[in-house]
């Protein structure tokens, strides 16, 4: 199956669903010492992965099989916190007739699902400054990217739906699956709506996820959770606070301690990022170290912990973000590429509780259950995105007019570039191909 395999993986259109949206046959297409299933699920209150490994443990551990043979991978672990109990003890029953597989019991800290510290939580090798895990001959995959695996090559089913949990301030919180293209409030609806009258939500976790701008905007291939809340919650100010803001403050307000730098998750891996001397720029417009450089802030994984280390409620990463994108447009790019040897010596004692973390997100009521629900509706209309992954948007295969099957590809990956196919995922009229989306009306 070796070469068809990361064909039919293509030609299914599967990307990272955790988040990233790398396109998964260029991931897989590659030899590797280890495979990791990144089951984690390290951000506050999402809770699809963790279901799926119990509901979809066979087709899971079967897609990771292939992908374990085909890289040539002599063994794949699959990493679960302790407290996930109903996957550990599904993904345990069903792994005991593979002889190269093996549970990585995660403790509760965040972020756990980092790729990087979830290679060393489970192998011990830290991957080097600006590196990824194949370059210490790891792959890693995620829960749902390997369900998508299964189904595109076992099924020659390809990506048309997503798995999303719906919570925060909604009457029933749940995780739904959905056809990719519906509007973010038409999930919310499948929860039940909200009672609030202004509100937010977030595309994501509550850490590394984004305000939505529009509740019209549509469901991708990666979008994993959707938390709704009061506008005027912590989480709205802290996303919305604007740059200049934010400086000001740190000019003003920063103790210059080295709280945001204990935490950080790349700097106890041994990676060369400081976020409290970075953060120097903005009180004395220099880092005031000659062996520390701006560039480091393309080490920053934007997890956004520095923020909650802060006694100041400063937000280093957003500096960081902000010299990143000045650092690029002006073509300067990351020289760091160090390899660490050692990780802090007490990164243990120093990784960062769940729970604590909840708390202090304010996200303590709304940390409740989100049960799969398997429900059953008709969507009149469905705007697919030609760009849900990274790389290149697909190019349109049809025309306003056409008639499409659900499952149909209806855009390619553009010759010789890095992409992703897209399929239609209802069956229906093509209402208009244009500004970067194709929008499909439903027909009976």
């Amino acid at each position: 199956m070796s070469e068809n395999f990361v064909n039919l993986i293509k030609k299914s259109g599967v990307v990272g669903a955790g988040g990233a949206g790398f396109p998964t046959h260029v991931k897989v297409n590659a030899e590797a010492e280890y495979v990791i299933v990144n089951g984690a699920e390290c951000e506050p209150l999402l809770r699809v992965d963790q279901q799926l490994m119990v509901l979809k443990t066979r087709e899971i551990i079967k897609a990771l099989e292939e992908v374990r043979k085909h890289v040539g991978a002599k063994k794949a672990y699959i990493g679960l916190k302790s407290k996930y109990k109903d996957a550990l003890k599904a993904v345990a029953q069903e792994i005991s007739s593979y002889e190269a597989m093996e549970i990585k019991e995660l403790g509760n800290f965040y972020p756990a699902g980092d790729e990087q510290v979830l290679v060393y939580e489970t192998l011990g090798r830290i991957v080097p400054e600006g590196g990824i895990p194949l370059n210490v001959g790891v792959v890693v995959l995620n829960v749902e990217t390997l369900l998508n695996i299964h189904d595109g090559v076992f099924e020659n089913k390809p990506v048309t739906e997503k798995y999303i949990t719906v919570t925060g301030h909604v009457r029933n919180p749940l995780t739904v699956k959905v056809p990719i293209g519906i509007t973010i409030d038409e999930v919310i609806a499948m929860a039940g709506g909200t009672d609030l009258e202004d509100y937010i939500v977030i595309n994501g976790g509550p850490m590394m996820g984004k305000v939505v701008e529009s509740l019209e905007d549509p469901v991708t291939k990666t979008t994993k959770g959707l938390i709704v809340l009061p506008k005027d919650h912590s989480l709205s100010i802290t996303f919305e606070k604007d740059m200049g803001i934010m400086l000001r403050e740190a000019r003003t307000a920063c103790m210059h301690c080295s709280l945001c730098t204990e935490v950080c998750p790349r700097n106890l891996l041994g990676h060369s990022i400081e976020p409290h001397k970075l953060i120097r720029l903005a009180s004395y417009g220099s880092i005031c170290d000659s062996d520390t450089n701006t560039t480091t802030a393309y080490l920053c994984c934007e997890c956004r912990l520095c923020e909650y280390a802060c006694v100041m409620n400063l937000q280093p990463w957003k500096l960081h973000n902000m010299m990143k994108i000045e650092m690029g447009a002006a073509g300067i790019r990351n020289p760091h590429n160090n390899e660490p040897e050692n990780v802090h010596p007490f990164r243990e004692y120093k990784r960062y509780p769940v729970n604590k973390l909840i708390k202090q997100l304010g996200l303590s009521d709304y940390d409740r259950k989100a049960p799969l629900s398997d429900l059953d509706a008709d969507f009149e209309k469905v705007s697919i995105q030609l760009r849900q992954h990274i790389g290149m948007p697909a190019e349109p295969l049809v025309g306003k007019g056409d008639i499409v099957e659900a499952g149909q590809i209806i855009a390619k990956i553009p010759q010789g570039k890095l992409g992703s196919e897209i399929h239609s995922s209802i069956k229906g009229k093509i209402i208009s191909v244009d500004n970067g989306e194709i929008v499909i009306g439903h027909v009976g």
